[in-house]
């Protein structure tokens, strides 16, 4: 098979690392060059590997379909790439244009389905490779895997799952493919069940303390892609007027009845917040570019009737 692959990211890479092995040949690959400073750049993974490589920009080309024609390309594979792809170039390959999208459709179309799908409190997500149309991310289904997700799970660790098992079945797809095209499943989507999430992020970003620790403890493993940047950036609070992210926190099951966002104690370096139900420990926090452990920060101009967070005596958990 003659193989286009656009892609980004590490998933890109890996794409590419199960293309060089599996006896297909790569026309060329599609990337960002303006991410090549990064250690993840699909551009310079490309390029040291001998591949030709094109701007990703070339898709906006009216008359880059031309280019691929004369490529021969059988298939575009398109692997995290953020760039919508128009109808033209879509029908440029022989089989088709396949997408790896790291969510079940037609239930998580769109931007951020691993954060999404945490956010929301699923106990299960999934991977979808589906042969892309002009409407973005409404194509036929063509595999589909749903796995668990773990109460440990951050959107990092989720979203690593959805590329190894996508991958697998992007190869399976191109195994099918260069035997008999005819076999590729395409099942069409129930569009009546299809939920499209843009680049919004949920409560404009800012935590709730309010809410069920569930909720809180939730959007803020949405956000965590550590050691990487998170589409979401980290939840927002304040403390004492100063804005402030919560990085990591987790659930204690302790039931208080605080005003919600009182800081009742410290266990280690964490620190006991209130929510609308149970303490939460909250174990790391961002203010401005340092990250840092909340029971040193929060003995710092830390003062009862503050916004957001507010100092009462010390409560065991």
């Amino acid at each position: 098979m003659n193989v286009l692959l656009i892609g980004g990211e590490s998933a890109g890479i890996q794409m590419l690392r199960a293309l060089e092995g599996g006896g297909h040949r790569v026309i060329a690959v599609m990337a960002s060059p303006s991410a090549a400073s990064s250690s993840g750049s699909l551009w310079n993974a490309a390029t040291r590997s001998g591949f030709e490589t094109w701007p990703v920009g070339l898709v906006k080309d009216a008359y880059f379909a031309n280019k691929l024609r004369s490529q021969h390309i059988d298939i575009i594979l398109n692997v995290h790439s953020l760039y919508v792809i128009p109808a033209a170039l879509l029908g440029a390959a022989r089989v088709g244009a396949f997408n790896l999208h790291p969510g079940p459709l037609p239930r998580y179309a769109g931007l951020n389905a691993v954060s999404w799908a945490i956010y929301r409190g699923e106990k299960t997500h999934g991977v979808t490779i589906h042969k892309m149309v002009p409407e973005v991310d409404a194509g036929p289904v063509v595999y589909q895997t749903c796995f668990e997700i773990a109460d440990s799970d951050t959107a990092l660790s989720l979203y690593s799952r959805c590329v190894r098992q996508g991958i697998a079945l992007m190869v399976r797809l191109l195994d099918v493919a260069s035997t008999d095209t005819s076999a590729i499943p395409l099942v069409p989507q129930d569009l009546s069940k299809r939920e499209y999430f843009g680049k919004e992020v949920p409560n404009k970003g800012w935590l709730s303390w309010s809410c069920p620790a569930e909720a809180i403890v939730n959007f803020v493993r949405a956000c965590d892609y550590l050691p990487f940047r998170s589409p979401w950036a980290h939840p927002k609070t304040n403390l004492c007027g100063q804005e402030l992210s919560v990085v990591k926190a987790g659930r204690t099951g302790t039931p208080c009845k605080a005003e919600p966002g009182t800081v009742g104690g410290f266990v280690r370096e964490g620190a006991l917040v209130a929510s609308g139900d149970e303490w939460v420990l909250v174990e790391r926090v961002k203010l401005e570019d340092r990250f840092l452990k909340p029971a040193a920060f929060l003995r710092i101009g830390s003062r009862s009737g503050c916004t957001g967070f507010r100092i009462e005596q010390p409560t065991r958990c």
